[in-house]
């Protein structure tokens, strides 16, 4: 349902939720400001870009979106990935990957794929974020120190440029900074100010201190970027061909994973401070609709930000008009304020995202679960960590889950049983079934699980157990939810080895989608003999009673 449909049934556009509203819309614009340029600029666009994105992205998620309160615009976990697009294909390839992107988004929502993004284990999600912190973090000490620009194709390069160039940091450039970096924390926390958003007061001091006092070598948004022009955004479509639209496919395909996953956690971070319940597969939708939009006027790519949501909600916001409003805040700041922005200093923007990529990493989460979980999950989340800093984060999240999955399977594989069921477990059975014992040279094994690839191993070790050959094996499938088709194949293959032998096999009591998949597959026919199947255990006993000693085949 979409989010604005919703609110109306819910009475949310009345007069009385129209303040609180409208206050919430404020702050959060007024907040989403700074960290829109800041994103902007460390994604390697025009910080007004990172506006255009907030504005065009906060009204269709809040319109056609899924979630009543999620604020949308660029975010910190796309800077890593953007910024890659950016400088191998230009701001046009970033602008086109992101359309791309929209288009891929609006088809995962309408194939209703928003529950099967959420099963991307807590490893993968802790270890890339945490990794994207630590790539953010070190991206803004050319800015925060007022160094030289470094060189180098990988992280570790980067880095180590980075160090070597320290000693040459510029003295009014890092001492903005610092005093940036403490007013985003401790701003708040002074009189009169505990409700101005930190990083508005540490981009208003900075730019004050920066505009009475003229500091030589200080970079300002003016000085790099050549201000911001005033005005609204105009449409213009990106230059399309086939093979730009080729060449961006994985481009695209990261930045819509990526953002189905912020978004959906941002949703549900929203749901637990709400008490509401998102439409996950409608706020796909939305934010594909949002990605399509967003560069036809300038902008990139956006998605839910869990940050913005967050004080929406705290301040009061209960529908999509706080989202409207931020946009249409960051609107009037565009066309008022738009040139005393130029003035910015890019220090005071890096201490802001040094701010957010400490919050990105979640650094007592990483640690509380590197030293508690599972090892298996340990050594899950610090490669999916590693190959993200390292590497590449399309890489370190496709092994990540690919890990994961393989965990997953091993831990389904050793829950799946196929046990040898004597007299004293059946004797219950066999009594009704008119037995007073299980008849001489009758084995019966049962399955207990879903008898999938990775389970088949357990059925041969346990027939390779049988040293003796009885003469009928009864196979109970009554605990088998389902089955693959390399469990069918393994359980003809055994069957077929037995029969070799000269032991009867009897299948009973599967479910009907178990029974309907092995008649499908020929295993169960009416009209063929070795291979029988009863519905009930009983009738399968009564069988294999009066199965013949037969010489092997």
């Amino acid at each position: 349902m979409i989010a604005v449909v919703e609110a109306a049934r819910a009475g949310l556009f009345e007069r009385r939720h129209w303040v609180p509203n409208l206050v919430a819309g404020l702050i959060v614009g007024i907040v989403a400001l700074p960290l829109a340029m800041a994103f902007a600029i460390a994604s390697g666009a025009k910080p007004e870009q990172g506006i255009y994105t907030s504005i065009i992205a906060g009204i269709a998620v809040s319109l056609f979106g899924g979630c009543r309160i999620q604020i949308a615009g660029p975010t910190g976990a796309f800077i890593v990935i953007l910024a890659g697009v950016t400088a191998h294909y230009g701001i046009d390839g970033l602008m086109l990957a992101t359309l791309m992107a929209g288009i891929i988004l609006i088809l995962l929502g309408v194939a209703r794929f928003g529950a099967v993004i959420r099963f991307i284990p807590d490893p993968v999600i802790t270890g890339f974020t945490a990794g994207i912190g630590v790539i953010i973090w070190v991206g803004q000490w050319k800015d925060f120190f007022g160094l030289p620009a470094v060189s180098g194709a990988h992280f570790h390069e980067k880095l180590l440029h980075l160090l070597q160039a320290l000693p040459q940091l510029h003295p009014a450039t890092t001492a903005l900074a610092a005093l940036s970096l403490l007013l985003v924390l401790y701003g708040p926390r002074l009189p009169g100010l505990g409700r101005v958003p930190g990083p508005m007061i540490a981009m208003v001091v900075a730019t004050v201190l920066q505009s009475v006092f003229h500091f030589d070598g200080v970079a300002t948004i003016d000085s790099t970027f050549g201000g911001i022009p005033r005005g609204l955004p105009h449409f213009t479509l990106p230059d399309v061909s086939f093979d730009r639209l080729i060449t961006l496919v994985p481009a695209a395909f990261t930045i819509a994973m990526l953002g189905a996953i912020e978004s959906l956690l941002s949703a549900v971070v929203a749901d637990g401070m709400a008490g509401t319940r998102h439409d996950s597969n409608q706020e796909l939708i939305g934010q594909g609709i949002a990605n399509v939009l967003t560069p036809l006027f300038g902008g990139f790519a956006a998605t839910g930000a869990i940050a913005r949501t967050a004080t929406n909600f705290r301040n009061g916001g209960t529908g999509p008009l706080a989202g409207v409003v931020h946009s249409a805040t960051l609107v009037l700041i565009l066309l008022l304020v738009a040139p005393l922005a130029g003035r910015i200093p890019l220090a005071a923007l890096a201490a802001i995202l040094f701010v957010v990529a400490w919050n990105m990493s979640e650094a007592k989460h990483f640690v509380r679960m590197a030293r508690t979980a599972p090892r298996a999950d340990v050594g899950i989340l610090l490669i999916t960590f590693g190959l993200t800093v390292f590497t590449d984060l399309v890489v370190a999240v496709n092994i990540g889950v690919i890990l994961a999955m393989l965990q997953f399977l091993r831990r389904m594989s050793s829950s799946v049983e196929v046990q040898k069921l004597d007299e004293t477990k059946l004797q219950a059975e066999l009594a009704a079934a008119g037995h007073a014992a299980l008849p001489h040279d009758v084995i019966v094994y049962s399955i207990d699980g879903p008898f999938f690839f990775g389970a088949v191993e357990n059925l041969e070790r346990a027939l390779q157990q049988t040293h003796t050959d009885p003469r009928c094996i009864v196979i109970r499938l009554n605990r088998v939810p389902f089955m693959d088709i390399t469990g069918i194949q393994t359980l003809e293959e055994a069957i077929q080895n037995l029969q070799r032998r000269g032991v009867r096999a009897i299948l009973c009591e599967a479910n009907h989608r178990v029974l309907r998949k092995l008649v499908r597959a020929g295993l169960v026919r009416r009209d063929e003999r070795p291979i029988r199947y009863y519905r009930e255990f009983a009738h399968a006993i009564d069988s294999a009673a009066a199965t013949p000693a037969a010489a092997p085949a």
